[in-house]
């Protein structure tokens, strides 16, 4: 991701769905800007890489989840990634190794540099991919919060790091 002067840095959150685990990275993310004080400082959004849930709220267990810890991801309508989002975001996060590999397939050459697997943000997490809690129970939700809360504080490190926010 290079430095931009001229632009906010956008950053996208990309699992299958876009109705668990993307939204509930960008309703984390969005939160620990707010609580830093940058909630106008980087543009967050959030994608699937299948269309399964195109115009429909996050799952109703991923808002209540988010709601406990004072995050509200109701308004989310799930969206498709597209080719165009890689022109349009600085940094493309995918949720686990499928989703990764089907983002290269749609980028191309367009997802050299921009695109990471979201945990590569969280060294310290024991886990690589972001479990996606679908078919799971309630704790499923609770990990995929803590990691991507871990993952964010990373995220968020790094963007400091490369001169990228304050």
């Amino acid at each position: 991701m290079s430095k931009r002067k001229d632009k906010k840095p956008r950053v996208l959150f990309v699992c299958m769905g876009n109705i668990c685990r993307s939204p509930t990275a960008e309703g984390v993310f969005r939160k620990l800007l707010d609580d830093e004080g940058l909630g106008d400082a980087i543009e967050v959004d959030s994608a699937g890489t299948h269309a399964y849930h195109v115009g429909e709220q996050p799952d109703t267990r991923t808002i209540a989840a988010a709601m406990k810890r004072g995050i509200d991801i109701s308004w989310r309508r799930g969206r498709q990634v597209a080719r165009r989002d890689f022109d349009a975001f600085d940094l493309v996060l995918a949720m686990d190794r499928e989703n990764h590999r089907d983002l290269v397939a749609v980028a191309g050459p367009k997802a050299d540099g921009k695109l990471h697997l979201f945990l590569d943000f969280a060294p310290e997490a024991k886990h690589r991919e972001v479990p996606d809690p679908y078919f799971g129970g309630a704790d499923g939700f609770e990990t995929v919060l803590d990691l991507v809360e871990t993952a964010g504080r990373g995220l968020l490190r790094e963007l400091r790091k490369r001169g990228l926010i304050e």
